[in-house]
């Protein structure tokens, strides 16, 4: 590989902010709930990660969980989420909406993307869900949108790696593609050599234990795995071996 591999790490924290960029990420994706599959983050979350790290911040702007169709609501949701973000200095979004069919709702997107300009905009992995991915991307590059995060469709990025490859054929330059998905130190050099991606999507977490000593038999809000007692952590550590691969 010639041109340095972009390494982009999710967070859902201040403090994970801080860890990718000590580990030598060269963007964020600043997020909450992951264990949901990634929601907006708090302002005050991104106010204070703005603070704390110079690497650049993109925000997710997903409203809730589950499946991309927004609601009038919800769409009205997403663009004072983005506007919050621009306005509270974030680099970037990603977000995405879907109509019922699968196919990408230009009209949200449209809607989402003036509200973000002059902001770089990520298309997540509301693509992967996508009935016609090829009729998709193209759908995207003539909206305007900058990149798109994208496992293949897959559950994992290794695992999609040959559709991502026909993505990046399919785009020639006009759109980048962001592979994220699974990807770790050990499969990451492959699955750029395999794909031609120049931008790669990880968390480099680990599971870390509750600092708390008093624990009640049955905890109130969180029984799901990994529970109360056991937290995800960024560790620079593991963005460092990353960064070290690629």
């Amino acid at each position: 590989m010639n041109a340095r591999v972009l390494l982009e790490i999710c967070c859902d924290s201040v403090d994970a902010c801080v860890e990718a960029e000590q580990g030598g990420a060269d963007r964020i994706e600043l997020c909450a709930a992951l264990s949901e599959g990634g929601l907006t983050p708090s302002l005050g979350t991104l106010e204070l990660a703005l603070e704390r790290v110079r690497i650049p911040i993109v925000v997710l702007v997903r409203p809730r969980r589950g499946d991309f169709v927004h609601t009038a609501t919800e769409r009205e949701t997403v663009v004072r989420d983005v506007l919050h973000a621009k306005k509270a200095g974030a680099h970037g979004v990603a977000l995405g909406a879907l109509l019922p069919d699968g196919s990408i709702d230009r009209d949200a997107l449209c809607e989402f993307v003036r509200a973000a300009r002059p902001l770089s905009i990520t298309f997540h992995r509301a693509f992967d869900h996508a009935r016609d991915p090829l009729a998709s991307l193209e759908t995207l590059i003539e909206l305007g949108v900058d990149r798109v995060l994208t496992s293949g469709g897959a559950a994992t990025a290794p695992e999609g790696a040959a559709r991502i490859a026909e993505f990046v054929r399919a785009a020639r330059g006009r759109i980048t593609l962001l592979a994220g998905g699974g990807v770790r130190p050990a499969n990451v050099r492959a699955l750029v050599d395999a794909t031609g991606v120049r931008e790669v999507h990880a968390t480099a977490r680990e599971l870390a234990a509750s600092v708390a000593t008093h624990r009640p038999a049955s905890p109130v809000f969180d029984s799901s795995p990994p529970g109360a007692w056991e937290l995800h952590a960024t560790r620079a550590e593991r963005v460092r071996a990353l960064r070290a691969v690629l």
